[in-house]
């Protein structure tokens, strides 16, 4: 009996340590972002004598703060500092229930790859270009702000409008306090660079300093449904053959670069940033559009439970649009200032209250147009005002 009890207890043991050595974990969880938004100047169509007409727009809005989501993510230790990672995550529209990113079931992220804590981690599918992953966290509506507070059309991607399908990505280890990476989205075509994407980043922190870059490269982003970012391309019904169409512009080229940095002074955090986004062709234009971007930010702590924000963008545009139509010399620019503050109830939800006031110049007039607002203006000005709620679980 007892030679019988002793082979019991190795076997217990052995099938303890395998299981420890294979020990994997499964974590769910959610967002949900809901509030109540006001726009004041909203076009909504043209009069008889095609003078643009607008109103005022009311409107509960979800994933204004932070995009409303749910999602999967684990891991399984491999043995040696190495493991298995995946994550796969949806987001949708709390206000009627859709799924967001186009209809996508797990659109804003989906990809499994590798972990070595010394080799850094590879990664494959659907995922976050380095500007989101490095200068976006600089920003005011990529850190504490929201979709309110992007530069203007997101221009540079930092608020995150659009993924990267059929991407594969490299995160480098963490050696005291830099950290780098790189992303290449595949066209998945025998054209293999049409509608591809790649991009390039790196951040420092130590201490109170937190100082990074990032670069970003579409080659005709949105003219083709399986390539790096599906567009918008219509069939014979008029229907989006695409599904989940991600770009923000229709060029032929888009390339973006910019850097910040953010430095704590015990409960407030200043932040500078700057970014260039270049397009070629585009909205069928045969001349190059510039947007220059320089942003301040500053977020303070009044206490545990209280934060107050503040941020200012300055957004110059040579070519493109105008208020008068497409325009390859004419320079026109905007001035952008928001202010939030958010109040925890608890760890995992919080009230918030913000406002946003965009300024265009008179060469501006019928393109200011704040992001998640629901329109462009009529006029050279725009301002967005919400209150809202958050939970995470």
């Amino acid at each position: 009996m007892s030679m019988k009890k002793s082979l019991l207890t190795i076997a217990a043991l052995g099938a303890f340590a395998g299981a420890a050595h294979a020990q994997s974990t499964v974590t769910l969880y959610g967002l949900i972002d809901e509030g109540l938004s006001y726009t004041n100047n909203v076009r909504t169509g043209f009069d008889a004598k095609g003078n643009p007409t607008h109103g005022s727009l009311w409107a509960i809005q979800s994933g204004v703060l932070q995009g409303s989501r749910w999602g999967m993510k684990g891991t399984e230790d491999l043995g040696g500092g190495l493991k298995t990672i995946f994550q796969i995550e949806g987001g949708f529209n709390a206000s009627n229930g859709a799924l967001g990113q186009g209809g996508l079931l797990f659109g804003r992220q989906a990809y499994v790859g590798l972990a070595s804590a010394n080799a850094g981690t590879v990664t494959l599918g659907r995922q976050y270009d380095s500007v989101v992953d490095y200068l976006g966290p600089l920003t005011a509506n990529g850190s504490w702000g929201g979709t309110f507070f992007a530069h203007p059309f997101d221009n540079d991607n930092t608020n995150n409008s659009f993924r990267v399908n059929n991407a594969v990505k490299y995160t480098s280890a963490n050696y005291s306090g830099f950290q780098f990476g790189g992303l290449y989205g595949f066209s998945n075509s025998p054209q293999f660079a049409q509608n591809r994407a790649w991009s390039l980043g790196a951040r420092y922190s130590n201490g109170p300093l937190t100082v990074a870059a990032a670069y970003l490269d579409l080659k005709n982003p949105g003219s083709t449904c399986g390539g790096a970012l599906p567009g918008t391309l219509l069939n014979s019904a008029g229907v989006n053959a695409c599904t989940g169409s991600d770009t923000t512009f229709a060029a032929s080229k888009q390339r973006t670069g910019g850097m910040g940095a953010n430095y704590a002074f015990g409960p407030a955090t200043v932040g500078v940033m700057a970014s260039e986004t270049l397009l070629n062709s585009w909205a069928g234009t045969m001349h190059t559009t510039r947007f220059l971007n320089v942003e301040a930010n500053a977020q303070y702590f009044a206490s545990s439970a209280l934060s107050l924000g503040a941020m200012y963008d300055y957004t110059r545009v040579n070519g493109g649009f105008t208020g008068s139509g497409l325009d390859g010399n004419t320079g026109y620019h905007f001035n952008m200032i928001g202010l939030m503050s958010d109040y925890f109830l608890s760890k995992r939800t919080d009230v918030y209250a913000q406002a946003v006031y965009n300024i265009g110049s008179e060469s501006a007039r019928g393109g200011v147009a704040i992001v998640g607002a629901g329109g462009a203006s009529t006029s050279t000005s725009q301002v967005v005002a919400r209150v809202g709620i958050r939970h995470k679980f």
